[in-house]
């Protein structure tokens, strides 16, 4: 009888404690949100390796987390993992050659349709700080990013939509290349007390 409620208690402790457990050493991992921020850094070598969806999908989800104007959250995403799809691109956009080794792609699209007062401008400030959430999530994950602009270049826009099927009235505002560092790229430190001002300029 001792036996068996030693062996239920041993259970009851297994079933309630291992989820918590995995949950906690998945937050451990996790570097606060100043690590990330100063951590950050443009990658443009990368080794090829996939990156999952799964984590595609935090990165997403971080995006769509971003701030907009009345909540109207004015942007789309393409995501590109095929690696024909991302030679495709690279092969025409001479600032982005480095989606030949990235393990995925996330094209920011602005829909100034969506905006608040159907503002083209605002459709792209939003969408801008969806991108910056994006490049954070992906420092956060010990992955690699960079910025590379579509906009405000009509070439660039051009060759993206027609390489993705995006329609006219949709802006693609950058193509950010992610995948696994290959390099041993590091941060800038960009503080600088100057350009702050107290109180008034």
């Amino acid at each position: 009888m001792k036996n068996m409620k030693i062996l239920i208690f041993s259970l009851l402790v297994t079933i309630f404690i291992t989820p918590f457990s995995g949950a906690y050493a998945e937050t451990v991992n996790v570097p606060d949100a100043f690590t990330v921020i100063h951590s950050r850094k443009s990658v443009r070598n990368f080794t090829g390796q996939a990156v999952s969806k799964d984590d595609l999908i935090k990165i997403l989800r971080a995006g769509m987390a971003a701030p907009s104007a009345v909540n109207k959250q004015p942007w789309s995403f393409v995501v590109v993992t095929e690696g024909k799809a991302l030679k495709l691109l690279a092969g025409k956009l001479a600032n982005a050659g480095m989606l030949r080794k990235a393990g995925a792609a996330i094209v920011v699209c602005a829909l100034p349709e969506k905006a608040y007062g159907q503002r083209r401008e605002l459709a792209i400030i939003d969408s801008t700080l969806a991108g910056e959430n994006i490049l954070l999530a992906v420092e956060a994950l010990g992955l690699g990013a960079t910025w590379t602009a579509a906009y405000p270049y009509e070439d660039r826009m051009t060759a993206v939509r027609e390489s993705l099927g995006i329609p006219e009235n949709v802006i693609p505002l950058t193509v950010i290349p992610i995948g696994y560092p290959a390099g041993d790229d590091k941060p800038k430190n960009k503080y600088k007390p100057e350009n702050i001002h107290w109180e008034k300029w």
